[in-house]
């Protein structure tokens, strides 16, 4: 059973909303330590980064599991692209798993083309988003029916 939200931050020095609000600047924005720092010293609040690193080691993952929560969901459809670039002259190949609206899922770049590598890519990627796209190609569904009767008919 986890504590009561407020429970965790009893005994620090400062209220619940500071401690939450620096670390999840920290979690949200590309921000180093001292960054944080600045911008509470801005709003009149003095605490230093070395604070803030601990407050984020304590109550970091509470945060980061909380933004991940409300990050957009991947959409219905997904698209693996696949583009050969050329990095300091090398071949290089770029997978990127899309979904429909053209948000990026997850990126993978490799110096020779890998088929089961991609393959490994969608499944790390199936496995992060805990469930796969509600909707399938619709060629793809009729396909798997298709096969599935000639079975019932053989047998």
């Amino acid at each position: 059973m986890t504590p009561p939200p407020r429970a965790r931050y009893t005994g620090y020095r400062f209220p619940a909303e500071i401690i939450g609000h620096a670390v999840w600047l920290y979690f949200r924005f590309p921000l180093r330590l001292r960054m944080v720092e600045e911008l509470l010293a801005a709003r009149g609040i003095i605490v230093s980064h070395e604070t803030v690193r601990q407050w984020a080691r304590k109550f970091g993952q509470q945060f980061a599991s909380q933004i991940r929560r409300r990050l957009p969901r991947a959409g219905d459809k997904w698209h693996l692209d696949e583009v050969v670039l050329k990095i300091c002259g090398v071949k290089h190949w770029l997978w990127r798993a899309v979904n429909q609206s053209g948000m990026v899922l997850d990126v993978l770049v490799q110096r020779r083309r890998d088929k089961r590598a991609a393959k490994r890519l969608l499944r790390k990627l199936l496995k992060k988003q805990m469930q796969p796209p509600p909707r399938h190609d619709h060629r793809q569904a009729g396909q798997l029916r298709c096969s599935q009767t000639r079975g019932h008919a053989q047998r």
